[in-house]
């Protein structure tokens, strides 16, 4: 449903139109002008009363924070069709590399007290770098054999977290430093909302050159992929670098956000768990979808904690609840149902700008 050239030809500003150009130049980074209008209203929705309020700040930043780590799953998960079960622990990672070059306390064996800003960046090369080394051992394997590896990867990596104290202090936790020597969290949201831009129109334009057609054909039929000239290895292996890498950026942030770091907090099976469901809502292979979902999800998950505290966990049942309708009802999730509605509201126009048959030949007709 991504396109229907005979409707958008109808639908569509001429060609040469500055309309037209702007709408080109949005789509080269995989925006359109509705997207482009919801990202301008999240930038300035925490400076509109109710949204003003600090705790409802926190939670723009979480929703921000879980689509950002959706677009980053999404990527391989809807792409080249690997489940990657241990991308918490590449945010850990991330998370526990930054907190440690940041350190200056005496309880850890080194503390470098490197710069945060500089800190998250090395955090997402640790994570990269990782991830080749995972990739090019498990992504020669097929179908839920890669996924179950990345799984116990993803366990072996919780466990050294919480077994190497003298790095990270194990279950007793990291206090890293903040980014910012401030209580607001504002600032903070601007961080998130420009790293979820940043790893959204990076994934976007490699999907829509060469690297997203191999990616796309891997997925469906990596087979018929590798007869056409592709090496799947090669770009599988690509494929899940990239995502570990932005993992473990977005790790940093969430260490010198919360300030709070241990493993169960960030490493666990769960957490990667939350991550699919809001991918696999969103639409696999969209990119956006989860961004879209994340959002309200959060918002409706914050208030039911809040209100049902004899109830931990309940997001979890949520989330599994939500995902057996998507995968009954509506398949191809948030982004199927936003593709569908466009086609139809398209043609419905189309329908009524295009003159009845017969329109065109009476009124050119003598004596008309």
């Amino acid at each position: 449903m991504d396109s229907y050239p005979d409707i958008e030809q109808q639908s569509t500003p001429a060609r040469g139109s500055p309309w037209r150009t702007f709408v080109r130049g949005l789509d080269r980074i995989g925006f359109t002008p509705l997207g482009l209008a919801a990202f301008l209203f999240l930038a300035i929705l925490p400076n509109i009363p109710p949204f003003d309020q600090q705790h409802i700040v926190r939670w723009l930043i979480a929703g921000a924070f879980l689509g950002a780590q959706a677009v980053a799953f999404d990527f391989t998960a809807g792409y080249i069709n690997v489940v990657n079960f241990a991308f918490a622990a590449f945010v850990g990672l991330g998370a526990y590399v930054s907190a440690i070059l940041a350190n200056t306390q005496p309880f850890l064996i080194v503390h470098p007290g490197i710069s945060p800003w500089i800190g998250i960046w090395a955090g997402a090369f640790a994570a990269g770098a990782f991830g080749l080394a995972l990739g090019m051992l498990t992504l020669r394997l097929r179908g839920i054999y890669a996924a179950v590896m990345a799984w116990f990867v993803g366990i072996a990596m919780l466990g050294l977290a919480n077994n190497l104290t003298t790095l990270t202090r194990g279950s007793m936790g990291l206090h890293p430093p903040a980014l910012f020597e401030t209580s607001n969290n504002l600032p903070y949201y601007y961080v998130i909302l420009a790293m979820l831009l940043l790893i959204y129109i990076t994934l976007r334009m490699v999907t829509k050159g060469s690297y997203g057609l191999a990616f796309k054909a891997i997925g469906q039929n990596i087979d018929a992929a590798r007869a056409s000239g592709i090496d799947p290895t090669k770009y599988r292996v690509f494929n899940f670098v990239l995502s570990c890498f932005f993992a473990g950026l977005l790790g940093g942030f969430y260490a010198h956000y919360y300030g709070s770091l241990t493993p169960k907090n960030v490493m666990h099976t769960s957490k990667t768990v939350e991550v699919l469901a809001i991918a696999y809502i969103g639409g696999r292979g969209s990119l956006w979808g989860g961004v879209a979902i994340a959002f309200p999800f959060i918002f409706i998950i914050e208030y039911l904690r809040s209100s049902l505290t004899d109830l931990p966990g309940l997001q979890l049942v949520i989330y599994g609840i939500v995902m057996i309708v998507v995968m009954i009802y509506y398949p191809a999730g948030f982004s199927g149902v936003y593709y569908w509605l466009e086609y139809k509201v398209r043609a419905l126009f189309a329908r009524r700008r295009t003159p009845p048959a017969g329109t065109a030949q009476v009124s050119a007709s003598p004596g008309s």
